[in-house]
């Protein structure tokens, strides 16, 4: 299983200056009277302009890097949508991360290992030791856990070299679904959907109530016998 060690201070102070960063900007935003609207229909504008070859390449390559893959999901069917049709983007969507999901994988499993494991053991964590069979609890265990990023979890199951058919299968099960709801809650926000914005909602709030009952199961399934 997946021992998150106690996180260096400096991680808390870099999170710390990245929220002084934001609340700043916020800060210039609203002192200057700025449509908040019109920089996000802008940055959206420049996301067209980029076309959707760079957008859903980026999608599936950037992430690997540490690029949140949330700010993919949230913006690909505003950017998109209306041009390529929901349905589309959604599979571009998906096969973009796919494309990541195997791109980590086989870095941390053989290209970049040594680098990878000294950049795991930075962030704080221990690479997971796994038993024969406990592939597959542990793919689901790092994938419904909270606080671990998406690609600190790919680099976390290719460094313990987890069976490439059960990391891809479980992963792409649990991501896709997570995924479609963020495309479609993104979407439906920005061009005012309340219907599709309250079934995405509804989905994400099934997601969550389902991740919770898989870590309490697993919570149980772990527990040292009293």
């Amino acid at each position: 299983m997946v021992d998150a060690a106690p996180r260096p201070n400096r991680a808390l102070l870099l999170k710390l200056a990245a929220a002084a960063v934001v609340v700043l900007v916020a800060g210039i935003v609203l002192g200057r009277g700025l449509n908040l609207k019109m920089l996000l229909e802008q940055g959206l504008a420049l996301l067209r302009d980029a076309g959707p070859v760079s957008f859903f390449l980026a999608m599936a390559l950037l992430p690997a890097c540490g690029v949140p893959q949330l700010a993919f999901a949230l913006t690909a069917g505003p950017a998109y949508g209306e041009k390529l049709g929901l349905p589309v983007v959604m599979a571009l969507s998906m096969a973009a991360l796919t494309a990541n999901l195997v791109l980590t994988y086989f870095l941390a499993r053989r290209a970049l290992r040594p680098l990878l494991e000294k950049l795991v053991a930075r962030l704080g964590y221990r690479l997971p030791q796994i038993g024969a069979g406990d592939a597959a609890d542990l793919i689901i265990i790092l994938r419904v856990t909270p606080g671990v990023p998406f690609f600190v979890q790919n680099y976390l199951l290719g460094l313990a070299e987890v069976p490439f058919g059960k990391y891809l299968a479980i992963s792409c099960g649990i991501t896709w679904t997570t995924n479609f709801a963020f495309i479609l809650f993104g979407d439906a926000l920005l061009h005012g959907r309340g219907y599709a914005a309250l079934v995405a909602i509804s989905l994400l709030l099934a997601l969550t109530a389902a991740t919770h009952l898989v870590r309490k199961h697993y919570g149980r399934r772990t527990a040292p016998p009293a």
